[in-house]
């Protein structure tokens, strides 16, 4: 059974991103917990450097409201926390460092142009809460408050440094695209009118697919290619029923399309009525598609 021709476009979604509300920076408790946030696989970081990513990832200090000049501010931090990472080779700038490609090369240029989007206001809310979401999660990791669940795999997983960096990485594209993107679009107030910008701005990311795999490989020596073929062409997916880990919802999304499950899933948290229905579907989604991306990476396909 092969994924849906349009699941390419949403899983190359990977630069929308945020959460509306901010974490406090507590006081290091300990000399073992600072050493906890300093280490990831990769060289430690100083604790300046460190110090300058909690500043930068303090959502409280962002514009109250979503807005073009908010979404640069975002993107402009992101940036230079993924510089940061990027230098020391920290695994937890595996997923930041696809985010900050395709922000610069494929959506960015788009919410800068007047002509791209029926609605603008929207199209800057939906990329802006997305990266606040990324955002607040990196300053939870690094100021040693309680992450989302979602993203505390990732993160975890970013120290155990025997594991395959590609699986790593798309660890943080699934919490990204499965789990915070639905939400996005529901915190956006997405209506069908926005239907054909949303697709709008997947299609623009997806032409950059191969920034986010030459940038990851040429850094972290991982190759997303595989795990990129298995969301484009399905290729794997028999091999995942056959290890029972071809949930009913990893196939339901196949058949579907990843990205039309998703922005389904964000309207359905919009209805009080549905809501709770979607809560759960959209964790089912997010556990299924991480066991999906732990078998594959045990057979070898990671």
């Amino acid at each position: 059974m092969k994924f849906a021709r349009t699941s390419a476009r949403l899983l190359f979604a990977v630069l929308l991103s945020a959460l509306p509300t901010a974490i406090a920076a507590p006081p290091f408790a300990s000399a073992t917990a600072a050493n906890t946030i300093a280490q990831a696989c990769g060289t430690p970081l100083a604790a300046a450097e460190i110090d300058h990513i909690v500043a930068l990832s303090n959502v409280s200090t962002l514009p109250a409201s979503p807005s073009l000049e908010r979404l640069e501010d975002e993107v402009a931090r992101h940036q230079e926390i993924t510089e940061i990472l990027v230098r020391h080779r920290d695994w937890r700038g595996l997923f930041s460092i696809g985010l900050d490609a395709v922000e610069s090369t494929a959506v960015m240029p788009m919410q800068r142009d007047p002509d791209s989007f029926g609605d603008r206001d929207w199209a800057h809310a939906l990329s802006s809460d997305l990266l606040r979401r990324y955002l607040v999660n990196l300053h939870a990791e690094f100021t040693g408050a309680p992450v989302d669940p979602h993203w505390a795999q990732y993160f975890t997983m970013s120290k155990q440094c025997d594991s395959p960096p590609a699986e790593v990485a798309m660890r943080g594209y699934n919490a990204h695209l499965t789990v915070d993107l639905a939400y996005a679009v529901a915190e956006a107030q997405t209506k069908q009118t926005h239907v054909a910008d949303f697709y709008r701005i997947v299609d623009s990311i997806a032409l950059q697919a191969d920034t986010i795999i030459d940038r990851t490989r040429d850094v972290y020596s991982a190759d997303l290619g595989p795990m990129w073929r298995f969301y484009v062409l399905g290729e794997g997916l028999d091999r995942l029923v056959g290890e029972d880990a071809g949930s009913e919802a990893l196939l339901r999304a196949a058949d579907s399309g990843y990205n039309t499950v998703t922005l389904a899933h964000g309207f359905a948290l919009q209805d009080p009525r549905t809501a709770p229905m979607a809560e759960t579907s959209i964790a089912s989604l997010h556990e299924s598609v991480g066991g999906a991306i732990g078998v594959l990476s045990d057979l070898g396909g990671l």
